[in-house]
């Protein structure tokens, strides 16, 4: 089972747990408040950042259980569930690569934050974690046009898909259905849009809404799924979260 929780931005809190034996949280993308919006107090088991900029990476925000920290680099990292946890700072993942921590394994897959191969807005993580027989991928601030092969082969089959839908700093609406038509996740969460105090300029989740054809969904303070009902094979669904 896995909780997801929206604290604005691109910022999430994923709850995994087999209601039995194991269970770990997650944190992506936690922002700094200069942005506008009030960061809630989260802690996490591991963090994962997509991009070193502001908006982004607030790892000091985000308390934790683990005392290990891990920066980047293309190799497997394991922490397990049986390994003693202590300290206060999370288990932290900054770059692509391939990870396993507490039973969950991440997949950091290198893309661009612009459509001219980073040489406006740098390099860009996009993270595919796999827990409790389920597939989330957070596309951070992804701005390419459309996905390479080697990157769709890496991120393989989506259960849950985060993706921005805000223009400017990422892809716009239509660039967000592109991506989509490319990745066919059972669920999509729209991310980085505009929200009241937010001193960005982003277009309105509302936009998202009519390109997908899907202009009146009800927000929802959380998601809560399980791999049994997760939508069929072909299906999709657009779940909206608030802050």
């Amino acid at each position: 089972m896995a909780k997801i929780y929206w604290a604005g931005q691109s910022c999430f809190q994923i709850e995994v747990s087999n209601s039995r034996d194991h269970s770990a949280d997650i944190v992506i993308d936690p922002f700094d408040e200069s942005i506008g919006l009030k960061f809630p107090n989260l802690s996490a088991d591991i963090l994962l950042v997509t991009h070193d900029h502001y908006d982004h990476n607030n790892v000091k925000g985000v308390k934790g259980s683990s005392p290990t920290n891990f920066d980047g680099g293309k190799r497997k990292q394991n922490l397990t569930a049986g390994e003693k946890l202590v300290g206060d700072k999370p288990f932290i993942i900054q770059g692509p690569g391939e990870y396993e921590v507490k039973e969950i394994f991440i997949k950091g897959i290198p893309s661009f934050h612009d459509d001219k191969e980073g040489k406006e807005k740098g390099q860009n993580t996009i993270y595919v974690i796999e827990a409790e027989d389920m597939r989330f991928c957070h596309l951070g601030d992804l701005g390419q046009k459309q996905l390479t092969d080697e990157q769709l082969e890496k991120i393989d089959m989506v259960d849950v898909l985060m993706i921005p839908v805000g223009d400017e700093y990422t892809i716009d609406s239509s660039g967000a259905q592109k991506i989509i038509s490319q990745i066919e996740p059972k669920i999509i969460i729209p991310m980085h849009y505009a929200l009241p105090k937010l001193k960005m300029k982003l277009d309105d989740v509302s936009k998202f809404l009519k390109t997908m054809g899907k202009p009146s969904i009800a927000p929802q303070d959380k998601i809560i799924i399980k791999e049994s009902t997760l939508p069929k094979e072909g299906a999709m669904e657009i779940v909206v979260l608030q802050p």
